[in-house]
Order: C-alpha cells, then sequence, then structure tokens
C-alpha cells in the first residue's frame, strides 16, 4: 500500500496547505535524514520524503495527492459523499450557492488627476521615440482625413477613432504607474 505523501512529511492531508508549510516540512525532515550528515543520514527516509516533497510543493500537485486519498477512502468505504443523507436517497441536483468574492477597494476621487500628473514620468521611462512615432501617425492621418472630407461630421469621427487608436497602443510604450 503506498503512503500519503502528507503523512511522509508530517502535514495535516489538507490541499489548501501553502507552499512554505510545505517546504518547511521537507526541509526539516531533510536536514535530519540527507546522506551528507556525519551520521549517514538516512536514505530511505530522505527519498521518500524528497519523493513527498516532488509531489506536494505545487498547489496542483497537493489538490491531486489530496484527490487520490479521497478517492482510496472512497473505494474503501471511509468516505461518505452525503453525511447526513439517507443512503436510499438521491443527492440534491441543486446549485451551490454563489460565494462572493472581494471587491477591489474603490479608486479614490482623484485618481484620474495622480494618473494626469504621472503621465510625464511614464512618458520619460517608457518609449518616448516610439510614443512620438505613434503621435506622428496619428496626427498625420487627422490632417489627411480633414483634407479628404472638409467640414463633414464622418471626418470628427474618423479623426476621433484614430484619436482612439493612439491612446490604446500608445499605452504599451508608457511604463507602468507607480504603485505596480
Amino acid at each position: 500500500m503506498r503512503h500519503s505523501p502528507f503523512a511522509t512529511l508530517g502535514l495535516p492531508e489538507r490541499p489548501d496547505l501553502d507552499d512554505e508549510t510545505v517546504r518547511a516540512a521537507w526541509l526539516q525532515i531533510a536536514a535530519a535524514t540527507h546522506p551528507d550528515r556525519p551520521d549517514g543520514g538516512d536514505l530511505t527516509r530522505y527519498t521518500q520524503a524528497s519523493a513527498a516533497y516532488g509531489e506536494l510543493r505545487t498547489p496542483w500537485g497537493r489538490s491531486e495527492a489530496y484527490a487520490d486519498l479521497v478517492e482510496a477512502a472512497r473505494r474503501q468505504g471511509r468516505f461518505d459523499d452525503h453525511p447526513g443523507r439517507d443512503p436510499g436517497t438521491e443527492p440534491s441536483t441543486e446549485p451551490l450557492p454563489t460565494v462572493p468574492g472581494a471587491a477591489p477597494p474603490p479608486a479614490p476621487p482623484s485618481q484620474p488627476l495622480l494618473n494626469l500628473a504621472w503621465l510625464p514620468s511614464r512618458i520619460a521611462r517608457g518609449r518616448p521615440g516610439r510614443l512620438l512615432i505613434r503621435a506622428a501617425i496619428a496626427a498625420g492621418l487627422s490632417l489627411v482625413v480633414l483634407a479628404l472630407v472638409p467640414g463633414q461630421p464622418a471626418a470628427l469621427a474618423d479623426v476621433g477613432g484614430l484619436v482612439v487608436w493612439f491612446v490604446l497602443t500608445g499605452r504599451k510604450d508608457l511604463a507602468p504607474p507607480p504603485e505596480r
């Protein structure tokens, strides 16, 4: 029978363990059992702990190992899918209630002003040359549109589209804002 990697590292059998907890458990066992220790260590225990750490070192690995344990317990009859339900009845098919997520904090009212104040430093720390080329292209095309269709509402819409293009494509040539 295969041992639980959680038990090998002395951890509770839970998929929600964090990376540091798993790593700390492995390091403790590795330090005590490493074959390079003056007393020779314990190669078997070290190998088992290293294999268990390799299996549990990522959240995905922990969830897979936990699912394997639950499946083994289910096959042995030690796991009840629906505790409190009569064995002869069907499980409910109602959808689970939604869990509200944490909403991001609202932006302060002064955020647009801060963004405007950061713009010169974002331009200077970004790619100002490429931004200048984009601005020249947008301005040149705007002048061409206005010369071809003078005084028409469509011309203003086309120029507005060029401005939107400049703003949307020029963002990648700016440095990130200070809070990132």
